[in-house]
């Protein structure tokens, strides 16, 4: 059964949407993320103009994590002081990739970007992640890292000014760092369509060393907020927000968020971080092809004012 939609100016079928919305929706429950490096891609790749399915897929992060959020509050795993100050960097970087990414698509340089932006983060993250992640899985171990941290331990970025103290997450440190990788989120939010927890939530347990309890919860928070904040200003500046894409999403991605946070309390941490890190580096390897081969219609040209 097939739908027209009319931002996206293509058909798709109703129920592979839904269900791609629900896939994505089970990893953003039970990793943490936001979903956005996993769905962007994948709508490329079934043809939704780069510009439309990064505008468009954060109204499905917003509604995965409007569930999850909800979850993990209920079992109070959420720092809503941290929340906020990483919150508050989010919106002010929200505010300047909007910026940016205008620049891009009036310079028609948009695709390109978004694609290498994915081929590049995407790259460099997962990397780290699987060689982390192999390495406590051979360990054995079942902590972060492979070997147990501390939470509240000194590390360099906690020698800075401004400090505040962040009671649920057992810390005291400088609301500097939180602000500053807020600010890289809500860029990125704009920019790729990311919710951006796959950085997140690597960035808080071993930057800002949070205990991995409240990790999860505390990022989708934050990005609950910049993802909404972020499809309200490409609806606004580029009209380029698809709403019926966005209810079919939306509509699986609900769903899939709570399944994905019963299954993922019974996974050991080290083994999810393996399979997330797995699933980006297979994403950034196709990627990367459609890059480099040719495409099958090399040559796009549009005359303005005529049909």
């Amino acid at each position: 059964m097939e739908i027209y939609l009319p931002i996206a100016e293509m058909p798709v079928n109703i129920f592979l949407i839904v269900a791609l919305g629900t896939a994505v929706g089970f990893l953003s429950g039970m990793f943490g993320v936001g979903g956005g490096f996993i769905l962007t891609p994948f709508l490329m790749f079934w043809g939704v103009p780069p510009p439309v399915a990064v505008a468009t897929q954060s109204t499905q992060i917003v509604a995965s994590s409007v569930s999850s959020v909800l979850s993990h509050w209920r079992k109070g795993n959420v720092d809503f002081k941290m929340g906020g100050v990483l919150l508050g960097g989010g919106l002010v970087g929200s505010l300047l990739g909007i910026q940016l990414f205008n620049a891009l698509k009036a310079a028609g340089q948009a695709d390109l970007f978004i694609a290498l932006s994915y081929v590049i983060f995407l790259g460099s993250i997962g990397g780290l992640m699987f060689w982390e992640s192999l390495q406590a899985v051979r360990a054995g171990g079942s902590q972060v890292g492979g070997r147990r941290r501390e939470p509240g331990g000194h590390y360099w970025v906690h020698g800075w000014p401004l400090k505040m103290r962040f009671q649920r997450s057992k810390l005291y440190i400088s609301a500097i760092p939180p602000v500053l990788l807020g600010l890289l989120i809500g860029v990125l939010s704009v920019i790729m369509g990311v919710g951006g927890g796959f950085i997140l939530v690597p960035a808080m347990i071993y930057l800002l060393r949070m205990p991995t309890s409240v990790v999860v919860g505390t990022s989708l928070f934050q990005i609950l907020f910049v993802a909404a904040f972020s499809t309200m200003l490409h609806a606004i500046t580029n009209q380029s927000v698809d709403a019926i894409l966005a209810l079919l999403l939306i509509a699986g991605g609900v769903i899939g968020a709570q399944l994905g946070v019963r299954y993922g309390e019974r996974l050991r941490s080290d083994w999810m971080r393996l399979c997330l890190a797995g699933l980006i580096l297979m994403i950034c390897l196709r990627l990367g092809i459609d890059l480099v081969f040719t495409p099958a219609d090399p040559f796009n040209l549009v005359i303005e004012g005529v049909e």
